[in-house]
């Protein structure tokens, strides 16, 4: 049964991003981030014994980290069988790792789509021995904006109502939180944008389905999407969204989650009060307490 606070369809996303698999994936952004994840994990100068891929749709990230010298195992948990190295056929939901059993934690386009990320984030962040990495990169905010804004226009005048096609995602803000709600120590969320071309908005739903993520909603509408309000939405697109050299633009706003276990060697914040100078001192000013007012 689902759960009432369920988003997405999950057996249907699977079923999605296997017919994706099968027919030949669309992949240019995964290994986009794949490659960018693989960098910022380098500027980490450690060493990882075990190491976790959670949820990546394809074994980018093993190819990425590949030669690196950085992990010496890595294990991919998803919900795909197959694929090269050691695997764990299971869900991002439910992990299958003892608590402290891990060194390092990645995930690439795949956390965008649970239906409870808050539980994932505290999943892993136990799943983590003390001091360990979890280097997260997932869709937000802006992605596929243009898209949602011209269907949204489309059905409006088409079909005098609104459906869910386009999934939610989550602000930048709220990831952090998230971050700190599941106990992360010195969590840094940030996000950056890539902004990809086509010639038309069939184009890009074509790539949605090479990547498998076409709508998988649970409050998806169910008949199949009108002809009328399919060409109108183009229509919106191309007026709305679109360069002067004719070509139209797809938003996709990369976040990228940071944080770690908590260990008593990571820096913490000074208390109140154990400052060594003042500030009205550093900045040359003569101080106020809280009882007086400016110009007294």
């Amino acid at each position: 049964m689902t759960s009432a606070a369920a988003v997405f369809d999950r057996q249907l996303l699977h079923a999605r991003q296997a017919r994706a698999r099968a027919q030949g994936p669309v992949t240019f952004l995964l290994d986009h981030v794949a490659g960018d994840l693989a960098e910022r994990l380098g500027t980490v100068v450690r060493q990882f014994a075990i190491a976790a891929d959670i949820g990546t749709p394809t074994d980018a990230l093993q190819r990425a980290f590949a030669g690196g010298g950085k992990i010496q195992t890595m294990i991919a948990v998803s919900n795909a069988p197959g694929g090269n190295g050691l695997h764990i056929v299971a869900d991002e939901e439910a992990l299958p790792f003892a608590d402290s059993s891990l060194d390092l934690a990645v995930s690439a386009l795949a956390l965008q789509s649970v239906n409870d990320l808050p539980g994932a984030l505290i999943q892993i962040r136990r799943a983590l021995r003390p001091d360990g990495l979890m280097l997260a990169a997932l869709l937000c905010g802006e992605t596929l904006t243009e898209l949602r804004q011209a269907f949204a226009l489309a059905e409006s005048e088409v079909e005098g109502g609104l459906s869910p096609r386009v999934a939610p995602f989550a602000d930048l803000r709220d990831l952090g939180a998230l971050l700190q709600r599941a106990g992360f120590a010195l969590p840094v969320a940030d996000s950056d944008k890539l902004i990809v071309r086509y010639d038309s908005a069939f184009a890009i739903m074509r790539d949605l389905r090479g990547m498998g993520a076409t709508n998988a909603l649970i409050e998806r509408r169910r008949m199949p999407l009108k002809r009328a309000t399919l060409m109108r939405m183009a229509q919106f697109y191309k007026e709305r969204f679109s360069d002067p050299d004719g070509r139209l633009r797809a938003t996709f706003e990369i976040a990228w989650l940071t944080g770690w276990a908590p260990h008593e060697s990571q820096q913490k914040p000074l208390k109140p009060g154990s400052a060594a100078r003042r500030l009205a001192d550093a900045l040359g000013t003569k101080e106020i307490s809280t009882g007086d007012k400016a110009g007294d």
